[in-house]
């Protein structure tokens, strides 16, 4: 199979793009593999023809906005992310009409629609920085409550204002798992999405994007971890450090919806290219300012 993607691949001039939760033999098969931002800035610097996006919903979104010139096709276009619609309608203008400096910082996770309404994204990686960089005193963080907590902890000197939205997989990652497996490992540091709840982030002793975890790892000199993030990173870090051992709270979180993503999927989409992401031109240029200034912003 996989030597039939690649001859449709050259065939097509195509790009594919996988989430580091995408199944393994996806992320294998992948020109690219890296967590929102990094797969944002491929996607806008690419010189092919046509974007395959192993992910959800708004990563696909996000590269036709940044490169409407492609064709970007989904496998699985029905994979959603729940946490990028989590924001209540009418919160975004409440606040504006409450702050004259307010600045809407939007997490890459996150629909076309609130990016409009959005001054800046952010991704898990850069989030703290680009608060950090903003002059507004004012920030109403969207959609996750709990990377916007995290930042908050950060950047103590703004006035950020949370949302209550959440990723499901991440928030369903409890203190007593961590604790349980920190039990049967007492060597092993914990590393934490900042995606966790607060009690998870407490017992961490390194927290950072999906990308800082797996650089935390591979530069550690640790021989065994407890990782707090969605599984599919276990094939990145295994195929960095195969001399390692990497356990998860159990159950291990998975993104179902991310799962989606197979082989034959993606083998199907680049037969077809039945499966393509529209973006209308009026959300396109209105989303595209805040991710630009994300790009401008976490260089």
């Amino acid at each position: 199979m996989n030597e039939k993607i690649n001859e449709l691949k050259r065939a097509k001039n195509a790009l594919i793009l996988a989430h580091y939760y995408a199944p393994p033999e996806v992320q294998q098969a992948a020109d690219h593999v890296g967590d929102s931002f990094y797969l944002a800035k491929v996607a806008k610097q690419s010189r092919c023809d046509v974007i395959v996006f192993c992910g959800v919903g708004f990563m696909g979104e996000s590269a036709k906005i940044l490169a409407p010139e492609k064709k970007v096709l989904m496998p699985a276009p029905e994979a959603d992310c729940a946490m990028a619609h989590m924001v209540r309608d009418g919160a975004i203008e409440a606040l504006r009409a409450e702050y004259d400096d307010l600045a809407v910082v939007c997490y890459i996770n996150s629909t076309a629609e609130l990016k409009c309404k959005s001054d800046v994204c952010v991704t898990s990686s850069n989030a703290v920085k680009i608060v950090r960089a903003l002059p507004n005193k004012n920030i109403f963080f969207i959609p996750d409550r709990n990377l916007g907590r995290y930042v908050a902890a950060q950047v103590p000197e703004k006035n950020i204002i949370l949302n209550d939205g959440f990723c499901p997989v991440h928030a369903k990652i409890t203190p007593e798992q961590v604790a349980k497996e920190k039990e049967l490992h007492p060597e092993a540091p914990v590393f934490a999405h900042p995606e966790c709840e607060p009690g998870v982030l407490a017992l961490a002793d390194g927290i950072g994007s999906t990308a800082d975890i797996i650089a935390l790892a591979k530069s550690s000199s640790s021989r065994e971890f407890i990782i707090c993030t969605e599984d599919g990173v276990d094939f990145r870090l295994v195929s960095d450090s195969p001399e390692k051992r990497f356990y998860y709270p159990m159950p291990r979180p998975c993104c179902g919806d991310m799962k989606k993503n197979t082989l034959e999927a993606l083998l199907s989409v680049l037969e077809k290219e039945d499966k393509e992401v529209f973006v209308s031109e009026a959300v396109r240029k209105k989303a595209l300012v805040p991710l630009e200034r994300m790009l401008e912003l976490g260089k």
